[in-house]
């Protein structure tokens, strides 16, 4: 048996390096393309539930519509009402929303008052604030619109649908399509809005805060690469202070 020179040896050792290396990459990128993605809540539109800053693990698999996903094999289940899902917002140009389900396919539903009905029962909503101390005329409190009063607000093309799958004074949820609204109902733009949620459009459920930081609300996506860099900075000096640790590693429900 032959001994491998010191020199083959580290050649050796090098390439189990990068061998491992490049599985970890490949694992990486396959959990985070097709398992868990990263969210970060970037407005009130889900408060008390969801903190802007509210870090979020979204599991991809929770809604697999992949043939083995409902063998046992991965923790699937269909979509249900009060699950709160991060999707792709309808109109382009596609970011991540996250809100939480309220209408299912084929339901009717209707909102007097703030409160919602579905198929003509009251919905108990522990999870949902008012802000606002009056009740707005608008659609905002009361769904469907039956008349065009501050229906500018709307998305394009949004209140012909509403007529359209209008029934009485509910609306009925179309096949494959979701209503979603922000727990923070008066802060909230939502499915009234600009319209149903497609089933293919849901991404998945977040499963836990794996890091919440009590940042400037003012930034945004939109910031100039200096702003970026002043936040980056900010967030560091100010980690351990501004770091809500009793809400790491907090269940999303």
């Amino acid at each position: 048996m032959t001994a491998q020179s010191p020199k083959n040896k580290k050649g050796a050792r090098v390439r189990e390096y990068l061998e491992s290396l490049a599985v970890t990459v490949i694992l990486a990128l396959f959990g985070t393309t097709f398992v868990l993605q990263a969210f970060k809540i970037p407005s009130s539109s889900m408060e008390d539930t969801l903190l802007i800053g509210d870090h979020l693990l979204v599991n991809k698999f929770a809604y697999a519509d992949v043939p083995w996903a409902g063998q046992g094999l991965l923790p699937y289940r269909g979509v249900r009402r009060g699950d709160i899902i991060v999707f792709k917002y309808p109109q382009p140009p596609h970011q991540h929303f996250v809100k939480r389900v309220i209408g299912l396919p084929g339901e009717r539903l209707r909102i007097v008052n703030r409160q919602v009905f579905i198929n003509g029962k009251p919905l108990e909503e522990a999870y949902k604030i008012h802000r606002d101390q009056f009740t707005s005329p608008s659609f905002r409190d009361n769904f469907p619109p039956l008349n065009a009063f501050f229906t500018h607000e709307m998305v394009s093309g949004w209140l012909a649908l509403v007529r359209q799958y209008t029934s009485g004074d509910e609306l009925v949820i179309p096949p494959n399509k979701y209503f979603v609204m922000g727990d923070n109902r008066d802060r909230s733009a939502d499915s009234r809005y600009w319209g149903f949620i497609d089933r293919d459009n849901i991404v998945g459920r977040p499963l836990l805060i794996y890091w919440s930081f009590g940042g400037n609300p003012s930034r945004s996506r939109d910031a100039s690469f200096a702003q970026r860099l002043v936040a980056l900075w900010d967030a560091v000096v100010h980690f351990f202070w501004r770091t809500r640790w009793e809400r790491l590693l907090r269940p999303v429900r």
